[in-house]
């Protein structure tokens, strides 16, 4: 069923060129505040091209460029750079991303991974207390520790290099001016950084832009303007991506690093200057007739998503229907199998062999599915042991439901598709030239070893940490693309994208439909459901069953684009800010 060959890889400064594409919980820590998700109703766009985004201005800024008779990239791009602007909680230009692209016209599927990278000072025992015990995560992730080396820019610039026709500088307008000008303040960021204000107040550069003179967080509505940020996008424009990586970008990132208010670290100026965008395999598999391609590691979405497809494939989820709890049931057994997996088996190909062909392979899938009954719930789960391999241990299960998502297509039927982030709500905290630097290596394991062995996901110099982010696409039968979706929300990420690609291939809905049906969260402790929705009604079947099962505010942040004739829909989850915007262009998807 699947098959997938993984390039010659390396750390931050290696740069390799792959191949086409070959065949092939419960208890989890939330920075999702528990109160005022709102529903609304779902919002969608129809055009000859389309930009989806986490945030409508983000998506009006990548349009723009469609109009302008940019590329799918210029706009996702664009969309991207954006994001730092309005969103800048989630993503932005101090943190990384993942990149899928398509074009029809030649066939090409390419995976880009722009993930934040180790520097060279970090250590296996680098989140380890001197009494070798494992730090706390919230004691983790404030200052400059937790800061990986940021991908988003080299990832913009490789993707421009490849695929743009727009002039770099005029990627960076829309985002220049709404920093400069200002922007109201969403009801979203309002609330995360409510939630996030001891961390804002503890961070004196993020205090002076983002909180009042008496150190509370401006109210919804209020006109943010930031100059220090426009400056430093207009720099990265003029002057190209060299600009962030070196020079006095370089050096303000690597000082604040190294003199941060909470876990100071070394970052330094060489660490910056070597990161390299790496080419991966696009990992691509088929459900029921379609072709699902998706991220590959150091990113577990890719291998979790064809896990999860593949051991429900022998159910009939069409028959079942969405409105029935023994449906949600068998995609929560497989969701358990799969997180369970991701937990022992993913990390930095570079660093330690991930089994992939293996752990997708149809003989793998038939074993780990036949563990599901339809009439009872496993009563624990653990990893697989695919052929050939030695058992693993599983690693926690902590993650954190931050970053965003975009898709853009244009009309010659191109589409990039990215998951961009800074892991936690406002990253570590350290606003530097005006935007956020990442926490992403707090999403390596903590405790560098594990019965005896070394964890695939543990820190080392250069590594790039494990993530859930899972870009992907599904081609029809006749081989053309029907949609690409992704989202946002740590290891719910897995979860949305596969209840989404369900709801289209199983249930037959259109791309705004599959993105609202309720949502579950599953792995070896339990599930998930999603407070308020339609599945509240399902609980008691499934405690009968045997589930641990409990209501919880998940954090649904989900983007899609599908074709329909020579029109593309964009759709948003109606849970998040999220909107899809359409620009007219010459051409036909």
């Amino acid at each position: 069923m699947f098959l997938f060959l993984l390039a010659a890889l390396g750390g931050c400064a290696t740069v390799s060129s792959a191949p086409a594409p070959v065949e092939t919980a419960a208890s989890i820590l939330t920075y999702e505040p528990q109160w005022g998700q709102t529903v609304r109703p779902v919002a969608t766009a129809k055009g000859s091209a389309m930009v989806s985004a986490a945030d409508p201005r983000a998506a009006e800024a990548g349009a723009l460029m469609l109009a302008k008779g940019g590329s799918a990239a210029d706009a996702a791009i664009a969309t991207m750079i954006a994001l730092t602007v309005v969103e800048g909680q989630s993503s932005g230009i101090g943190g990384g991303a993942f990149a899928m692209w398509h074009d029809p016209a030649t066939g090409e599927i390419a995976a880009l991974d722009g993930r934040e990278c180790a520097p060279a000072a970090a250590t296996p025992d680098r989140f380890l207390k001197p009494d070798r015990t494992p730090m706390g995560f919230r004691e983790a992730v404030p200052g400059g520790k937790s800061v990986g080396v940021p991908g988003v820019i080299r990832l913009a610039a490789e993707m421009h290099r490849r695929w743009g026709t727009l002039p770099w500088a005029t990627l960076f307008e829309p985002a220049i001016a709404m920093a400069r000008d200002g922007i109201l303040l969403s009801e979203r960021f309002v609330r995360f950084a409510g939630f996030r204000a001891d961390l804002l107040r503890a961070s004196p550069s993020a205090a002076a832009i983002f909180l009042d003179a008496k150190g509370q967080v401006w109210p919804e509505g209020h006109r943010l303007r930031q100059p220090e940020l426009a400056a430093t996008l207009e720099t990265i424009a003029r002057d190209g991506p060299d600009a962030f990586y070196t020079g006095t970008i370089a050096e303000a990132i690597s000082t604040a690093v190294g003199t941060a208010f909470a876990n100071p670290a070394a970052l330094t100026a060489a660490d910056l200057a070597a990161y390299r965008v790496t080419e991966r395999v696009p990992l691509c598999g088929t459900y029921r007739g379609r072709r699902i391609c998706s991220m590959g590691p150091p990113s577990a979405g890719g291998i979790a998503l064809l896990q999860i497809l593949g051991q429900l494939e022998r159910f009939d989820l069409a028959r079942l229907g969405p409105d029935n709890p023994l449906a949600w049931h068998l995609i929560a057994e497989s969701m358990r199998l799969a997180m369970a997996d991701r937990e022992a088996w993913v990390g930095d190909p570079a660093f330690a062999p991930v089994p992939v062909e293996a752990l997708v392979s149809r003989a793998y899938l038939d074993r780990r599915s036949a563990l599901i009954r339809i009439d009872r719930a496993m009563t624990s789960v653990s990893a697989g042991t695919p052929d050939g391999e030695q058992p693993r241990a599983m690693q926690r299960l902590l993650d954190v439901p931050a970053t965003s998502h975009l898709v853009a297509a244009d009309a010659q039927g191109r589409v990039a598709n990215v998951t961009s982030t800074i892991e936690a709500p406002f990253g570590s905290g350290l606003l530097v030239k005006g935007f956020f630097l990442n926490n992403e290596l707090t999403d390596f394991d903590f405790v560098p070893t594990r019965d005896g062995r070394a964890a695939a996901n543990r820190v080392e110099p250069g590594k790039r940490p494990r993530s859930s982010m899972t870009p992907t696409f599904i081609f029809g039968a006749d081989g053309q693309l029907e949609a690409a979706l992704g989202a946002a929300g740590g290891a719910t990420i897995i979860a949305q994208v596969a209840r989404a690609v369900i709801a289209i291939i199983d249930w037959g809905m259109p791309v705004d439909q599959a993105l609202a049906v309720p949502g579950i969260m599953a792995d070896r402790r339990g599930i998930r459901y999603e407070a308020g929705s339609r599945l509240e009604g399902m609980a008691a079947t499934w405690k009968a069953l045997g589930h641990s099962v409990e209501p919880a505010m998940l954090p649904l942040k989900a983007n899609a684009i599908s074709r329909e004739g020579t029109v593309w829909r964009g759709a948003a989850d109606p849970r998040s800010e999220g909107a899809a915007r359409a620009a007219e262009q010459e051409g036909r998807p």
